[in-house]
């Protein structure tokens, strides 16, 4: 008002009407600056002559901040509390920098324009969000049913003063009086004004709240909610429970080492355990386990465990112990005559059912061999396979039935036949042998294409070979009793097919010459039949004339063997 002319202030006092609005709210943040708008922020009026910004002193006093005349320079009227940290925005709005908890107060714009003066009221409030927000003074375990003080979470330098919210795994914790109690008490800076929430949460653990998370967070009017690093807490109980535990990996087999592994539900586990290992007590401390070194099947049986001192709280479990033994009545090589019996038997001795399976020359067999007499086919490699489980056992014999003859050297091979046939260009050699074990066979001559069969002591070995002359080929079979050798002869096959062709030449002749041959044949039949007659006749009168009977005999066995051969070339 001192800015006005003496004219103008005259003038105004005659019409002065003073407008008042309603009351605005407006909130800043602590620290930063503070925008207050004139009129809400609408824009100056034409006839605008002169606006004043002034503040609320208490008990009825005002100060004042700044005046503009016109579109003229501001004037700061401040004093010490404001000196230097108010301005006036080109909408008329008052700025107050680095706001403070004693700028809540009321500011009014004054706004002089045409006849009227008009006066817009504005209350500040400051806020500040809480900050250092953490849980401190924390518990070093936590026991069941016991209520224990968990923490206390401190929210520092907040205005208005922030609530404290306690958090288990992301639930907020409601106090009931009994499991869960929480304190509250807010403390307010003289300086600064701020205030401090602290909250302290006294919990009765459960056992479910090993791992869980403790946290506390805010609620205020500005900012973001605010949350504490999570924090967990050992949680103690006494053993309830006990049991025995076998932690070695598969089926148990002899010579295996087991362990026994004693557990107890208590927080913190106990550490001193009683072994119970074939009647005798164990006594294991700083440790929950026992082990059985190199197992037998004597180790089958049952096993307990119990806390030291206390024989309540006992476990046993029961170990079975694998095991597999096997004996076959034969082995090695067995050499026996064909005809024989040969007893043979298969013992088993196992913790379980066993699966028997049986070979010969590793090829499976349905079941057990029985050699109640004994032939060639029997001869060969047996094997016999025991399972059960992971556990494996085998056994194996051979058996050799040699040749029963006595002429046969024990076994020795013999050829009994040596033959030879014509395929195409080939000659084929069949050399067959008997005898056991199974003899070998070898040529004196190569040949391709050599194919060989061995049933019941009997061999057959063939090859084929092309001659380009004639030869003789020898075969020789032998095994570890004894050999035999044979020879036959071989003619070459170009000398074959010469005589094969002379032989397609004349085949219309050769037909003529075997009707001619068939007639003098029977010509030559009459004449001998003739001359047995005459000597019959002639042996009747040999009497007279003293010639030996015996000669006569001889004389007539040979003519009638001729005979007999005269009649087989007739024949044929």
């Amino acid at each position: 008002m001192h800015l006005l002319s003496a004219s103008c202030l005259g003038a105004l006092l005659t019409a002065i009407i003073y407008q008042v609005s309603g009351l605005e709210t407006v909130i800043g943040l602590y620290g930063e600056t503070l925008e207050v708008p004139c009129n809400k922020g609408a824009a100056k009026p034409k006839d605008f002559f002169i606006t004043k910004w002034k503040y609320d002193k208490g008990a009825g006093n005002s100060g004042d901040l700044l005046v503009q005349q016109n579109d003229l320079n501001v004037t700061i009227a401040a004093s010490t509390e404001y000196k230097g940290r108010v301005s006036m925005a080109e909408n008329s709005s008052l700025l107050i920098s680095a706001a403070k908890l004693s700028d809540q107060k009321t500011f009014t714009c004054m706004v002089v324009a045409g006849g009227d003066i008009t006066e817009y009221p504005v209350n500040v409030l400051i806020h500040k969000a809480p900050s250092g927000l953490e849980i401190s003074e924390k518990a070093e375990e936590l026991e069941i049913g016991k209520l224990t003080k968990l923490g206390n979470c401190s929210a520092q330098a907040a205005n208005p003063a922030a609530n404290i919210i306690w958090f288990k795994n992301r639930k907020p914790l409601v106090a009931d009086g009994k499991a869960i109690v929480i304190h509250a008490s807010v403390q307010v800076d003289p300086i600064t004004g701020l205030s401090t929430t602290s909250s302290t949460l006294q919990y009765s653990a459960e056992k479910g709240d090993t791992d869980a998370q403790f946290t506390c967070g805010t609620e205020h009017a500005v900012g973001a909610e605010q949350v504490s690093s999570p924090v967990t807490f050992t949680v103690t109980y006494p053993t309830e429970n006990i049991s025995l535990r076998v932690i070695s990996e598969g089926p148990l087999t002899e010579g295996d080492n087991v362990t026994l592994k004693c557990v107890a539900d208590g927080n913190p586990a106990p550490t001193s355990f009683d072994f119970h290992i074939k009647g005798e007590v164990v006594k294991v401390e700083n440790s929950d386990t026992y082990t059985l070194t190199d197992v037998t099947r004597d180790t089958t049986g049952e096993y307990k465990c119990a806390l030291t001192g206390d024989a309540k709280l006992e476990a046993s479990t029961n170990i079975t112990i694998n095991y597999l033994d096997m004996n076959l009545s034969l082995s090695g090589k067995i050499l026996k005559n064909a005809g024989e019996a040969l007893a043979l038997t298969l013992q088993v001795n196992a913790s379980g059912e066993p699966k028997v399976s049986w070979s010969k020359g590793h090829v499976k067999i349905d079941k057990q061999p029985n050699f109640d007499k004994l032939t060639y086919s029997d001869s060969g490699y047996y094997e016999c396979k025991v399972a059960m489980g992971s556990l494996r056992q085998k056994a194996s014999f051979e058996l050799v039935v040699k040749a029963e003859e006595v002429h046969l050297l024990a076994g020795a091979p013999v050829i009994s036949q040596l033959s030879k046939q014509r395929s195409g260009k080939y000659k084929v050699l069949i050399c067959e042998a008997e005898g056991s074990p199974k003899p070998a066979v070898s040529w004196s001559v190569n040949g391709t294409s050599p194919d060989e069969t061995f049933v019941n002591g009997k061999i057959t070995h063939r090859i084929f070979v092309e001659p380009t002359a004639n030869l003789t080929v020898s075969c020789t079979v032998y095994n570890e009793l004894g050999q035999d050798t044979k020879a036959i002869n071989v003619s070459s096959l170009l000398g074959e097919n010469v005589r094969m062709d002379k032989q397609d030449q004349s085949d219309d002749s050769d037909k003529t010459k075997l009707v001619v041959g068939i007639v003098v044949g029977l010509l030559l039949a009459t004449v001998v039949i003739g001359a047995v007659v005459y000597m019959k006749k002639s042996k009747q009168g040999s009497w007279k004339t003293g010639e030996k009977e015996n000669g006569s005999s001889e004389e007539e066995k040979k003519l009638e063997e001729k005979v007999e051969e005269n009649s087989q070339k007739a024949e044929v």
